[in-house]
């Protein structure tokens, strides 16, 4: 699977983008037909729920599945859109 990151606002350091790639390829496994995976991270100004948001989109033929989380840390943002997209992977699977 081809996996895209882009960190908006600062640069993102060697250990935060191999995590964000071994968390994503796990979703490689779920689902066949993937052509690719888009991870956006940034900061925000809002710090009241977290101010590192965390934007996962997975590319699937017919349409493609997005997840946004926002906490304290990137790594619990990037833990929490994988959730997300394994439950949208299940329903898509259910069509």
């Amino acid at each position: 699977m081809n996996i895209q990151i882009q960190s908006v606002k600062f640069d993102a350091d060697r250990k935060l983008l191999d995590f964000v790639q071994h968390k994503v390829s796990k979703l490689d496994r779920m689902i066949d037909n993937s052509t690719g995976a888009e991870v956006t991270l940034k900061l925000d100004k809002d710090d009241d729920q977290g101010n590192k948001v965390a934007v996962l989109k997975l590319s699937v033929p017919g349409n493609g599945l997005v997840a946004e989380r926002r906490s304290k840390s990137f790594e619990e943002s990037i833990d929490l859109c994988v959730d997300a997209i394994k439950r949208q992977i299940e329903r898509y699977k259910e069509k």
